[in-house]
């Protein structure tokens, strides 16, 4: 909770944020070759052995564990930046539309992007050799929005919203699609890596599509598309046993927080039947721009299913995830037939 910026913050202790001692080892950075080379088990020692550090190479506080994550998300003494990437899932994900869309709204979306994911998929289905992160999960999202809009690829690429626009609540539920394109094209790859990797899991989604939803958000506890959520301290902000003062950036975590331990069994297994994935990186469920991107991951894989069913990975390729805010896997390489 935060503190009245008035009141004056006894010292607190903190090893996580203490210098070490002579010949100890360095204080870990998010811009450092250990998180570079093993982000998770740079995620796991800072969970063990630093819950609250300032990162001096970031110029941020790193808070890592869940429950402090959580409880920070929602604190509103943390405030968005200015300026700034990552404030998913704060109200940059889940602000909506003026006037709430309704079923019909969404009826008309899920129309749409059902029609270009099977455009797509179908392209893809002669090929020996396909691409789907840079072929059809980022093109799924920007197409749903073009054609809901009434826009060319073209147009929407150089951020038009004029030319051709159609109006009403389901071109807006197309512009929340739009401006988080590259997003929910990055939580596209990551669910359909997990998938892949596990034939089984595949399988289960291809043969009980209601076997998606679950899917799809144990995806984005395990593998979320914004690692980093980057907030401000209004003023002096207990988090984490610890404080950190006014005006300090903070960088909360929510990529380590999903693989928590003390939350999550076996946290970095795949496994869409945990019965309460409690995932950060979604929203609330009444939150317009998760639905969207829930309802493309539904129609996504729908149409992979149908127009490749045996869909599997080129043999020796293994996805692997890039980035350092945001994180997907840049290529898929897959045999569609």
């Amino acid at each position: 909770m935060p503190v009245d910026p008035g009141a004056p913050i006894p010292p607190t202790p903190l090893p996580a944020a203490a210098a070490p001692a002579p010949g100890a080892p360095a204080v870990p950075s998010l811009l450092g070759p250990e998180a570079v080379s093993d982000r998770y088990g740079f995620y796991r020692t800072l969970r063990e052995s630093y819950p609250l550090v300032r990162d001096d190479r970031l110029g941020a506080w790193l808070v890592s564990r869940y429950g402090d994550v959580a409880a920070a998300l929602d604190d509103p003494g943390l405030v968005r930046p200015r300026r700034g990437l990552c404030c998913w899932p704060g109200e940059a994900w889940c602000a909506g539309p003026r006037r709430e869309p309704d079923d019909e709204a969404f009826g008309v979306l899920r129309e749409v992007s059902e029609r270009t994911a099977f455009v797509l998929a179908r392209r893809l289905a002669r090929r020996e050799v396909a691409d789907l992160a840079g072929e059809f999960c980022h093109w799924l999202p920007v197409g749903t929005a073009a054609t809901a809009l009434g826009l060319s690829y073209a147009e929407l690429a150089r951020g038009s919203r004029a030319g051709g626009r159609r109006a009403g609540p389901a071109a807006s539920l197309a512009v929340l699609a739009a401006d988080r394109s590259a997003l929910i094209g990055k939580a596209l790859a990551s669910l359909l890596a997990n998938l892949l990797d596990r034939p089984d899991e595949w399988a289960a989604v291809r043969d009980a599509p209601g076997a998606l939803t679950a899917a799809w958000r144990e995806s984005l506890r395990r593998n979320p598309p914004v690692h980093v959520v980057l907030r401000r301290a209004r003023g002096n902000v207990r988090i984490a046993e610890g404080a950190v003062p006014a005006g300090a950036a903070v960088a909360l975590l929510v990529g380590a927080a999903g693989r928590d331990p003390d939350r999550f069994a076996a946290p970095d297994r795949f496994d869409p039947r945990r019965t309460a994935p409690a995932q950060l990186a979604f929203g609330p469920p009444d939150c317009p721009a998760a639905r969207v991107a829930e309802l493309q991951a539904e129609c996504a894989a729908r149409a992979l299913c149908e127009a490749m069913p045996e869909l599997r990975w080129v043999e020796g390729f293994r996805p692997t995830e890039t980035g350092l805010l945001t994180r997907a896997p840049r290529t898929l390489l897959v045999r569609p037939a």
